[in-house]
C-alpha cells in the first residue's frame, strides 16, 4: 500500500514518502498527478502543466516503458538526416542498448527520466572502466531515441538534449579525459619480433598502414597495386559480414614501401588461393579472421611479451600516425593515409603525442632564409601522404 498525500502549502502539490506530487486537471476534467523529487520542482511542474491546459498546449505523457520502445525504435530507425543510417550504425547502436541502456532504464516510463537520469547513466559507463569513445558510443542512441521520442510527442521535453558528457568522462591520474596511445619505434620491432613467425607480416601490414583491423582483415589481392606500390581501402568485415568502410572517407589509397610490396608479393606467389577476390590474410578455410580472437591469440600475447601488453590493434593504427608525423607528413597527409573526416580531426587526435620541444639549431638555419627572403617561391609538390620507413619490416 502506497503512502498517503500530505498536503503542502500549494494547492494541488503534496507530499508522499520522500516526493512530491502535483494533481491538476487535464482537458478532459480528469484529474492527473505527476512525481517530482522536491517541492520546488512539484511547484514548478504544477505551474508549467496548468498553464499549458489553459493555453491548449497540454500534451498526454505516454505510459511507455523504455525497454519496450527502445526495441521497437532500433527495429524502425532510418536516422535523423537525408542520408539515413548505416546497417552497421544500427548493429552498434542494438548492441549498446542491450549492453547498458536498457538494464539501466528498464521499465522506467520514458516520460519519467529527466537530464539527471541521463547524466546518471554517463556516470555509470564512465565508472565502468570504458574509453571516452566507448562511452560516447552507448549513449549515441539514447540522444537519438529521446530525439524519437520527442517528434512523435511521446514526451512533454527531451532529457537527453544539451546534456554534454565531456566533463563526465573517465580521466587519467594527470585529470586529462583518456587520449590516444601509441608505440615508440623500438617498441613496435620488439612487438614483432616477439610475433608468431607466421603473423610477423601481418602485424607489420598493420603498422604499416594504419588500418582498422577490419579493414585489414578485408583486403584482398584485386586491393593490392603492386605497379603502383599502393593498398586500396574499399571495405571492411564488422559483424560477420563485409560493409564499407568506417566512414566515406574510409576509402582511400595508402603508398606501400619497396619491402611491403615485396613481402606482399612474396606472399601471393606461396598462397594457396592467389585470385583477386581471394583475400590477403584468410583462414585456413580462405574466410575472414575474427578480429577478436586474433587479438587474444596473436596480438596480446605478443605484447605481454615485448612489455607493452597495453597494446591493442587500434594502438597499431596510432604508431603509424605518430611514425607518419615524426617523419615529416602533415595533418592533411596522415588524414588521407587513416580516412578521417578531417585534418583538424587528426591533429586533435594525435596533438598531444607530437613532441612539443624547441625546434634545434639544424632546423633553424634551414629557416633562417626562408625567413630572410621570403620563400624560393615554388608551390608545394607533394601532395600524397610520405611513405613511412620501413621500421615495420624489420622482423627477420
Amino acid at each position: 500500500m502506497s503512502a498517503p498525500l500530505v498536503p503542502t502549502t500549494t494547492r494541488g502539490v503534496y507530499k508522499r514518502g520522500s516526493r512530491y506530487v502535483t494533481r491538476f486537471r487535464g482537458p478532459d476534467g480528469r484529474v492527473r498527478q505527476r512525481s517530482a523529487a522536491t517541492l520546488a520542482e512539484a511547484r514548478a511542474m504544477k505551474s508549467a502543466l496548468t498553464t499549458d491546459v489553459r493555453r491548449g498546449e497540454y500534451r498526454e505523457q505516454a505510459r511507455i516503458a523504455f525497454d519496450g520502445y527502445a526495441r521497437q525504435w532500433i527495429d524502425t530507425y532510418q536516422g535523423r538526416t537525408s542520408n539515413g543510417v548505416r546497417p552497421a550504425t544500427i548493429v552498434d547502436y542494438r548492441r549498446a542498448l542491450e549492453r547498458h541502456a536498457i538494464p539501466h532504464f528498464g521499465k522506467r516510463h520514458l516520460a519519467e527520466i529527466e537530464p539527471r537520469d541521463i547524466k546518471a547513466f554517463v556516470k555509470m559507463i564512465s565508472d565502468l572502466g570504458l574509453s571516452p569513445n566507448t562511452v560516447r558510443l552507448a549513449v549515441a542512441p539514447v540522444r537519438a531515441l529521446f530525439a524519437t521520442a520527442f517528434e512523435e510527442g511521446l514526451i512533454r521535453s527531451n532529457p537527453s538534449a544539451g546534456v554534454r558528457i565531456a566533463g563526465m568522462l573517465r580521466t587519467t591520474e594527470e585529470g586529462d579525459v583518456e587520449q590516444a596511445k601509441a608505440l615508440t619505434e623500438p617498441e613496435l620491432r620488439r612487438l614483432i619480433d616477439h610475433t608468431d613467425a607466421e603473423w610477423r607480416p601481418f602485424v607489420a601490414f598493420v603498422a604499416h598502414t594504419g588500418m582498422r583491423i577490419g579493414e585489414a582483415i578485408a583486403v584482398r589481392w584485386a586491393d593490392v597495386d603492386f605497379g603502383k606500390q599502393r593498398v586500396n581501402v574499399k571495405r571492411r568485415w564488422y559483424a560477420n559480414t563485409f560493409a564499407p568502410p568506417k566512414s566515406r572517407y574510409g576509402r582511400r589509397s595508402i603508398p606501400l614501401t619497396p619491402n611491403m610490396t615485396r613481402a606482399l608479393w612474396e606472399r601471393r606467389k606461396n598462397a594457396s588461393d592467389a585470385h583477386d577476390a581471394a583475400l590477403v590474410w584468410p583462414t585456413r578455410s580462405g574466410t575472414p579472421h575474427n578480429p577478436s580472437n586474433l587479438s587474444s591469440r596473436v596480438l596480446k600475447p605478443a605484447a605481454k611479451a615485448a612489455g607493452v601488453p597495453w597494446a591493442g590493434w587500434h594502438t597499431l593504427r596510432h604508431t603509424c600516425a605518430t611514425i607518419l608525423f615524426r617523419h615529416g607528413a602533415n595533418a592533411k597527409q596522415v588524414q588521407h593515409w587513416l580516412g578521417h573526416h578531417s585534418p583538424a580531426f587528426t591533429l586533435a587526435t594525435y596533438v598531444h603525442l607530437l613532441p612539443d620541444d624547441a625546434p634545434d639549431a639544424d632546423f633553424l638555419d634551414k629557416l633562417a632564409p626562408v625567413m630572410a627572403t621570403g620563400g624560393d617561391g615554388k608551390a608545394e609538390r607533394e601532395n600524397e601522404p610520405k611513405k613511412p620507413p620501413d621500421v615495420s619490416l624489420n622482423h627477420e
